[in-house]
């Protein structure tokens, strides 16, 4: 393992499904997957968590609890990933912790994700890095998507111009064109909607390959209403998150006459018109997509989109890296990067005055 640097990489997405940890190795300025581990949220926590995302009483309080809690079952998370590779904290360069976003709001100047690195590198007795999108934002950046660098240092190719899709809660792009600056943004929902719509229609968390939206019909009004919302037609770069797409958003188009499973038909197919769109404008002479996040399990979706962009869809698994773990991977890298004082940020995508150092370091 000689030059190799071993590190962890975490994930918490908008999708509130639980918690993806990565132990990768870099060798030769190559990252390669070690072992993986997903942690579902209990119905609770994720309760709990989903609260946060809008004012209540005494939320300060709560979310520094609840900071706590994410920060144990993260560090028991690594710990057992340690254990099992045969690993102790002096083979680990650091961990990149995401935490859980709870309010992105660029245009306010902060973002918040909660998650306690302290007692995080108490607990694991690792340095962690945390904190990755307030100084972007600090320099008139949105913060977000920060994984547009680890794309091009990952899935760059010399021959094809890629898109890379990511699929969670929110959808987002990567461009990576064989010449010219990469092009990164979030484009709109990706399986947030669709999660709310059939939690409180059928009490599951998500809806499985699509195959509930596949019994429905598009409710070309409903869809025209949604499509309205000034968020889609704003040009890069841009991001979002919760703070906009969420059950009250869903709501407000809605009719007593609409069938729950046309809604959730016309949900689908705003995540694929808002996609294939944000693709046609803004990534001129793409060749072939790559996808990864849930929305690749969703066969429903990932059909209408090869029908939608006429393009070649592939999962990143093709690329040699498995859709569910893409992101956590890229914050390992992101914490390599803080680690070694070299940039990690992209400003051509978020809209930074320059080239940033992110993340805080909380030293073991």
């Amino acid at each position: 393992m000689l030059n190799s640097k071993i590190l962890i990489g975490t994930m918490s997405g908008t999708s509130l499904d639980g918690i993806d940890i990565a132990l990768t190795k870099i060798h030769k300025n190559k990252i390669s997957v070690l072992d993986f581990l997903h942690i579902n949220y209990s119905t609770k926590l994720k309760e709990n968590i989903l609260k946060l995302h809008f004012p209540e009483e005494n939320e300060l309080e709560k979310s520094l609890l609840l900071s706590n809690e994410l920060a144990i079952l993260t560090g028991k998370g690594i710990n057992r990933l340690l254990l099992k590779n045969s690993l102790s904290a002096k083979h680990i360069k650091g961990v990149g912790y995401h935490g859980q976003t709870i309010r992105h709001r660029p245009d306010k100047g902060y973002s918040n994700q909660i998650g306690n690195a302290d007692l995080l590198s108490e607990i694991t007795n690792l340095t962690v890095v945390s904190n990755f999108r307030n100084r972007d934002i600090a320099a008139k950046g949105q913060g977000a998507p920060l994984v547009p660098a680890f794309h091009k240092d990952l899935f760059f190719s010399k021959t094809k111009n890629r898109v890379i899709l990511n699929i969670g809660g929110i959808s987002n792009i990567t461009y990576l064109p064989t010449n010219g600056p990469i092009i990164g943004f979030d484009c709109g929902p990706g399986n947030i909607l669709l999660d709310h719509w059939i939690k409180i229609n059928h009490n599951l968390d998500f809806d499985k390959k699509g195959n509930w939206a596949k019994k429905g019909q598009v409710i070309d009004g409903l869809l025209k209403y949604y499509l309205k919302d000034k968020f889609f037609n704003k040009l890069p770069p841009k991001s979002t998150g919760r703070d906009l797409f969420n059950l009250d958003w869903i709501k407000k188009g809605i009719k007593k006459t609409y069938s729950p499973e046309d809604i959730q038909r016309t949900l689908i197919e705003l995540t694929a018109i808002s996609i294939t769109d944000a693709i046609k404008e803004n990534c001129s002479g793409a060749n072939e997509i790559y996808m990864c996040g849930g929305g690749a399990k969703n066969d429903f979706l990932v059909k209408i989109l090869k029908n939608k962009t006429n393009l070649i869809i592939r999962g990143t698994s093709d690329l040699n890296l498995p859709e569910q773990q893409v992101e956590s991977v890229a914050f390992a890298w992101l914490a390599n990067q803080t680690l070694d004082k070299k940039f990690n940020n992209s400003p051509d995508v978020t809209g930074a005055k320059g080239f940033r150092i992110l993340g805080s370091i909380h030293q073991s």
